[in-house]
């Protein structure tokens, strides 16, 4: 693990930790930071951050993450032993969304396709193990 990964690490907690307990802006929503991108030099770090809602609520909490930036850059600063403390970025991930809204699709389909397709038929107690398809396997190999 790189170092610029471990610093990641790092202020994803710390950034996480200001969030839940010390920013109190009635404009944030219930935000979830996802992941810390650091540069290699450690001078500029991109936090991606989700929120459950709709899209006023993801606005609001981007104005709100915005307007604390310099105040959560100043405590990462006091938690963080490096020489420099990297500028932070806010970028939202929708990426949470969009899986759920795939997962929702799927089981549409799921239930659509129960709906059509006709219960298979059971196979009786002497078919358990045998193959449909192909030779008997013997376990052994043939010479050459």
């Amino acid at each position: 693990m790189s170092r610029s990964d471990k610093v990641a690490q790092e202020i994803k907690k710390v950034v996480s930790a200001v969030i839940q307990k010390e920013l109190f802006d009635p404009r944030m929503g219930f935000t979830t930071i996802t992941r810390v991108e650091v540069t290699d030099d450690l001078r500029f770090s991109h936090i991606y951050y989700s929120v459950l809602g709709d899209e006023q609520q993801w606005q609001n909490t981007g104005e709100a993450v915005e307007h604390a930036a310099a105040f959560i850059r100043c405590r990462l600063g006091d938690e963080l032993n490096l020489r420099y403390v990297p500028e932070i970025v806010f970028r939202p991930d929708h990426s949470v969304e969009y899986s759920i809204r795939i997962e929702q699709e799927l089981e549409r389909i799921r239930r659509e396709r129960e709906g059509r397709t006709p219960e298979r038929p059971k196979r009786h107690k002497g078919q358990k193990g045998q193959k449909r398809h192909g030779a008997k396997k013997t376990g052994k190999r043939a010479k050459r």
